[in-house]
């Protein structure tokens, strides 16, 4: 099973992608677009896994998360992966103090039970496009100033979400397997 832990997104956040990426994607050099329906902030990708794991993590995960709050989400702003000098990824960041936390707990109860470690700290962020080729100049300034006009709506992030990664024709398809709360 291919899984991953993360935060799912309200349906009026769709709503901005949905209006936005429209016309980015006429104006955009060519890209793999994310289908907004399968966008969500990642706090921890699993990769394949065996199905117990979904088992431990039960285990691992409800506990330290039901010490943790709520968190309010804003997202904003664009940016790129690796660097706008040679953009691999486009993506829309964003601010929500104590969802690092979110992101520190899964990453102990997913290490407690064999997953290996993430290299790089967590960063919020939605993944827009992945770039098979880098964007010029131009492009990577106008994406950059076509997101920053995006206005999103407030949320309040309320629980973690693991995720199955199912590939089909039509492309990622993210069923929910589990949900679990935070606590305070």
């Amino acid at each position: 099973m291919r899984l991953f832990i993360a935060v799912d997104l309200p349906e009026g956040v769709r709503e901005v992608l949905r209006s936005g990426l429209g016309p980015l994607k006429r104006d955009q050099p060519p890209a793999r677009w994310v289908r907004p329906e399968g966008m969500h902030i990642t706090l921890k990708f699993l990769g394949e896994q065996e199905p117990e794991l979904v088992e431990g993590l039960d285990g691992a995960v409800p506990g330290p998360l039901s010490s943790l709050s709520p968190v309010t989400v804003r997202l904003g702003g664009g940016g790129y992966f690796p660097h706008d000098r040679r953009p691999r990824v486009a993506w829309v960041g964003g601010q929500a103090a104590g969802l690092d936390a979110w992101a520190r707990v899964m990453e102990d109860a997913s290490a407690s039970l064999g997953v290996a470690r993430e290299a790089r700290a967590f960063s919020l962020h939605l993944t827009l496009a992945r770039l098979e080729q880098p964007w010029g100049v131009q492009a990577v300034e106008h994406f950059l100033v076509q997101v920053g006009k995006w206005r999103f709506p407030e949320f309040v992030a309320r629980e973690a979400v693991l995720f199955q990664s199912e590939l089909q024709p039509s492309g990622a398809v993210y069923p929910p397997l589990r949900r679990w709360p935070v606590g305070k």
